[in-house]
């Protein structure tokens, strides 16, 4: 083997875990907060909304919905839930 095929080669194993990093998509965490029910509408309407900006629910983003289902003083609880699970 002459040494600028290997060096050639030895540079693209090198480079293989790079490539494969950059690939990875990161996916964001998106948190849906409603002080009353949340309905098939509304969801359906997020997330047509956010599919035309090019974020797919379960693709490059995950969305996690919680609703106080009209009691407000259960919002604040609910919040501190979301922020929390986004750190598990």
């Amino acid at each position: 083997m002459n040494r600028r095929a290997f060096v050639t080669g030895l540079g693209a194993v090198l480079a293989a875990p790079l490539r494969a990093e950059a690939q990875q998509v990161r996916v964001r965490r998106i948190g849906f907060l409603w002080g009353f029910k949340i309905t098939p509408e509304h969801v359906a309407a997020f997330e047509r909304g956010l599919r035309e900006l090019g974020w797919i629910n379960g693709k490059n983003i995950v969305i996690e919905y919680r609703s106080a289902e009209g009691d407000l003083s259960r919002l604040p609880a609910l919040a501190a839930e979301l922020v929390s699970s986004a750190w598990t």
